[in-house]
């Protein structure tokens, strides 16, 4: 029955407590939590633990849920990990990186049919190994849809820290993908 449930109805039996819509919204939305946090951590385990307590926070705010659209309820869980990963970045001794956007970058951007030549798997790698905060900002920004301010906002840096932050981002990530395909192209 529960599986067959739309997203608003999910949240509706949850809301009053019903320990198999619970089930189920954990089934449902467990794996794609746990791909997002991927994202803000290296660390299996660490992403583990940050989609176990997204989702049971968003099952004890369920009743702050709106409904407004289809996505609506994966949209709410995903805000609630989004700002967990960003809060453990904050607690953590990050490894910062320098706000300096005037840093000159004179890598190319690599063409559409290059960066279809990399492996997803490849890009996943890069993305994983920037710095935490450099990492955080191109997921929010690149990923997320963020803009600089609301970044700049969560992560307590200013609008152009942020930009900058992204341009340091990009510039380590085209670097990868030079060198690489420098590599595969021998």
């Amino acid at each position: 029955m529960y599986k067959e449930l739309d997203e608003q109805e999910l949240a509706a039996y949850c809301i009053r407590g019903d320990r198999s819509a619970e089930d189920e919204l954990y089934t449902r939305y467990a794996a794609k939590i746990l791909t997002l946090c991927r994202r803000y951590t290296d660390n299996l385990d660490d992403a583990k633990d940050l989609m176990q307590e997204s989702l049971i926070q968003a099952l004890d705010k369920i009743q702050t849920f709106k409904y407004v659209r289809k996505g609506s309820l994966y949209a709410w869980i995903s805000r609630i990990a989004i700002n967990k990963a960003i809060n453990q970045i904050k607690r953590q001794r990050w490894n910062m990186v320098s706000l300096d956007s005037r840093a000159e970058d004179t890598i190319p951007e690599p063409t559409e049919e290059e960066i279809e030549t990399i492996p997803h798997d490849k890009l996943l790698e890069w993305i994983s190994k920037l710095p935490d905060v450099r990492k955080a900002v191109f997921n929010l920004y690149c990923i997320d849809g963020y803009s600089h301010k609301a970044i700049g906002e969560m992560l307590g840096i200013s609008e152009k820290g942020s930009a900058g932050i992204l341009a340091k981002a990009r510039k380590q990530l085209k670097e990868e993908i030079r060198n690489y395909l420098k590599e595969t192209q021998k």
